[in-house]
């Protein structure tokens, strides 16, 4: 039989990547991230700003584990964010009631945090959005959570079907959420330059009037042709 966890558990003394390295981040899509990690990093599709016009962020994670229905490793997360943190919340993907609401939100903002990203559930999304925090969340319910725990801050996690850690950089837009490990950081951005520059000549040829890549003349060529 086991004991019952402690209410609330806190991990401190995770590596924090440094500012400098988080503004390269600053203004990449997610899309371009994800195809410079080879396709990973990217969150559950379901996972999607409330607002799509306040949806860009970047900045190191700040990990809570908030067990189903209840909020007090948000809380904890709250508690021990810095300013500029995203504090990313996994709830087991729990979707009867919210793990987070406007008011919240509201703390998070008057702290500073630069995001907030679940798995779970969001209340409130009138009070979320004009909070002007671009908040991440599978959907909305009115539903309000308890406060009981137990809940975990720092330690490592999987959101949206993605491994975080406190400290990996996190950048979403309204397209949605990547997470790049911080020792890797250096690698991605390096292949976040090639990816920029194929898809600026992509994006060229398009506008001067293309109709098909060199890719796709390559696999036409190459295909089987059956007749009637």
């Amino acid at each position: 039989m086991l004991d019952n966890p402690p209410l609330l558990k806190i991990h401190r003394g995770h590596r924090r990547p440094d500012p400098a390295l988080l503004e390269r981040f600053r203004g990449a899509q997610t899309s371009h991230l994800a195809d410079a990690m080879d396709g990973r990093g990217a969150m559950d599709w379901q996972i999607k700003p409330l607002d799509a016009n306040c949806a860009s962020f970047v900045g190191p994670a700040l990990t809570a584990f908030a067990y189903p229905a209840d909020v007090v490793a948000v809380m904890g997360a709250l508690g021990e964010a810095q300013a500029g943190d995203v504090i990313v919340v996994a709830n087991d993907g729990y979707r009867t009631t919210a793990v987070i609401g406007d008011l919240v939100i509201g703390m998070m903002r008057n702290k500073g945090v630069a995001g907030f990203v679940t798995d779970g559930l969001a209340r409130d999304r009138a009070g979320i959005v004009a909070t002007g925090l671009p908040s991440f969340a599978a959907g909305i319910v009115p539903a309000s959570p308890a406060a009981n725990g137990p809940g975990v801050v720092g330690a490592p996690i999987v959101c949206g079907g993605v491994p975080v850690r406190s400290g990996d950089i996190v950048v979403g837009d309204a397209d949605g959420v990547v997470v790049v490990p911080i020792e890797q950081a250096e690698a991605v951005l390096r292949a976040l330059d090639a990816v920029r520059a194929a898809e600026a000549k992509a994006v060229a040829a398009v506008e001067a009037g293309a109709t098909e890549s060199e890719k796709v003349r390559k696999l036409l060529a190459a295909a089987t042709i059956l007749e009637g």
